[in-house]
């Protein structure tokens, strides 16, 4: 039986769980479409953005919040690949949904296996994550 997930935070653990389904559903389903069709060489220049922005993140009760503006400023980078060479409010917004998915799972190892599921979209407008 599928897990089914509708938010990042909620696609994270069940990535860090390792489920062999997944059912996505709701606004994150194009996010993810987005995600999965970036080509390597983009899917290369935004993992590398995502990874400093989550390091940052991740980093900020640490530094009192001063690493905060670092991973801020690491998202563009990641918006430009993950749009396809442009930057657009969807590719922030995707950027933001995938740095989610990987402080969730722990690390951005999370977004390279989410990259090996095959995905089917289903006729209710769901989208089905396989192993």
């Amino acid at each position: 039986m599928a897990t089914t997930v509708s938010t990042a935070a909620a696609l994270g653990a069940a990535l860090k769980e390792e489920q062999d389904e997944i059912e996505i559903e709701g606004d994150l389903v194009r996010r993810i479409i987005r995600i999965k069709a970036t080509g390597n060489v983009a899917w290369a220049v935004a993992i590398g953005a995502i990874a400093v922005a989550v390091v940052a993140l991740l980093a900020a009760p640490a530094t009192g919040g001063t690493s905060v503006p670092a991973g801020m400023a690491a998202l563009a980078p990641a918006a430009v690949a993950l749009e396809g060479g442009a930057i657009a409010l969807e590719g922030m917004v995707v950027a933001t949904c995938a740095v989610a998915i990987a402080i969730a799972a722990g690390g951005i190892g999370a977004l390279n296996s989410l990259r090996k599921y095959k995905m089917t979209k289903l006729p209710d407008g769901r989208l089905l994550l396989k192993k």
